[in-house]
This record gives structure tokens, C-alpha cells and sequence, in this order.
């Protein structure tokens, strides 16, 4: 009984620490810190999007993750981005984690577009480290 509730415990922490990863990550984003952005992420990072091709075919594009922090640092101070997540759910296993959230985005508190994103994590000396973002965007069917 004692080793179960130990392991459980042992998984919130990994849960919660994932958590406040994800929550440390788009902190950074809202504010364009590229330097914080970049820590927290592994050198090979990969960051991809699910969509629509040109011709309407489902396709994923690749995005270079130095490409996201130019995109982001060329953004005008005067206008306000916001990331709203409506939940973050996390899986663990060792080191290795992964975390979905739902998320509506807004730009000068007008709503953009909605999805999801799903984030791989691995646990590097005691930090967790995002090595993957994979993302949804759309316009249609978004809860403000």
C-alpha cells in the first residue's frame, strides 16, 4: 500500500512538473522571450502543423524552430498575443513525456483561430525538455 501511494505521488510530481513546463513555455511565448524559448527546448527540436495543402489535402508542414522565434520577435509591440489553453492533459512514463492542450489564440483580444497542441518532452538532468510540438489550427468550431 505504501510503495502504491509512493509511485502515485511520484507521478503527480512528474505530471505537475510537466505541467508547469508547458506553462513556463507559452509564458515565454506571450512575452517573445526567445532566449527562455530556446532553453527550454532540446537542439534538435522539431515543430510541426496539421492542415490544409493548397489543393484542401491534408498535409503536416515542418516549421524551423529558429523560423518560430523570428516569427514571434518580429511581432509589433502593439499587438498582444495570447495562447488560452482550456486544459493540459499529461501521460509519463520514465523520462519521456507527453502533453495535449486544447487552446484558443487571440490577438489583440480578438479570437484568431483554436486547435491543439501536442507537446514530447524528455526529462534531461532533472529538466524537462520539449523535443516536439505538433499542432492543429482552424478557424471554425472554436469556444471563446
Amino acid at each position: 500500500m505504501l510503495f502504491t501511494l509512493w509511485t502515485g505521488q511520484g507521478q503527480q510530481d512528474a505530471d505537475t512538473s510537466v505541467k508547469m513546463a508547458i506553462e513556463k513555455f507559452f509564458e515565454a511565448f506571450h512575452t517573445r522571450d526567445s532566449v527562455s524559448l530556446r532553453q527550454m527546448v532540446s537542439s534538435g527540436i522539431r515543430m510541426q502543423t496539421v492542415g490544409k495543402s493548397s489543393t484542401g489535402a491534408d498535409s503536416v508542414q515542418t516549421v524551423p524552430f529558429g523560423n518560430f522565434l523570428r516569427s514571434i520577435a518580429s511581432i509589433p509591440d502593439s499587438v498582444i498575443i495570447e495562447e488560452r489553453l482550456s486544459s493540459i492533459s499529461v501521460r509519463t512514463d520514465g523520462s519521456l513525456a507527453q502533453a495535449w492542450t486544447p487552446y484558443t489564440f487571440y490577438v489583440n483580444g480578438n479570437l484568431s483561430h483554436c486547435g491543439a497542441n501536442a507537446f514530447q518532452l524528455f526529462r534531461e538532468k532533472g529538466t524537462w525538455k520539449i523535443f516536439h510540438i505538433i499542432d492543429t489550427r482552424r478557424r471554425e468550431g472554436c469556444d471563446e
